[in-house]
């Protein structure tokens, strides 16, 4: 099952200010039209494939706003989700 994705993964920061990130997602699988369904956490989302070409499942892929926008490798997506796991953890309750 795919679930909308709440585009732009906000995290709150210290203050009155929040920001929004676009994050690594595993493509699970491929559509036509241009679309697919990308996987982060364990939550299947739909997302628009149709700005990066040749894109294959097991790519990981850079999304934002329900539009995947670059193609990462293995090890560069995992730096980048350690990362938002780190801010994530920084920021107080």
């Amino acid at each position: 099952m795919t679930e909308e994705y709440p585009w732009g993964r906000c995290v709150p920061l210290e203050g009155p200010f929040e920001m929004c990130l676009a994050v690594p997602m595993k493509v699970i699988e491929i559509k036509e039209g241009g679309t697919g369904v990308c996987e982060l956490e364990g939550i299947s989302y739909d997302v628009d494939l149709s700005l990066i070409e040749k894109t294959e499942v097991g790519d990981f892929v850079i999304v934002h706003a329900g539009f995947a926008i670059e193609r990462l490798d293995v090890e560069e997506a995992n730096e980048r989700l350690q990362l938002f796991e780190d801010l994530a953890e920084s920021q107080p309750s």
